[in-house]
């Protein structure tokens, strides 16, 4: 697989996972809290991909087969925090939505 491959490999995995998570957040937000949580499951299998696309990489650098650093493998990585962020802060979201609703059924 060539390096551009991998990159957006890694590109592709993190924006599906960033986009499932924020579209959990709206789901939340319209009490649809079950679909937020399995947007957020399926946001988890995303990133999973992502990540193991990028343990390849540092497995592969450990034996001696370096990647070049370019510009698109910094953006890869970047796509990759921030969607791991986001999916962690819309699940706290989700989770205090949820709160929310059930203290206003009481």
């Amino acid at each position: 697989m060539k390096n551009i491959d991998v990159i957006m490999d890694i590109i592709v995995h993190a924006g599906n996972a960033r986009s499932k998570a924020m579209n959990a957040i709206k789901l939340a937000a319209e009490q649809q809290i079950d679909s937020a949580k399995k947007l957020i499951e399926e946001a988890g299998k995303d990133l999973v991909n992502a990540h193991q696309v990028q343990t390849h990489l540092i497995q592969e650098e450990t034996r001696g087969n370096k990647t070049e650093v370019s510009l698109f493998m910094v953006h890869a990585q970047d796509h990759l925090m921030n969607a791991i962020t986001i999916k962690d802060l819309a699940s706290e979201i989700i989770r205090l939505h949820e709160i929310i609703q059930e203290q206003l059924l009481k």
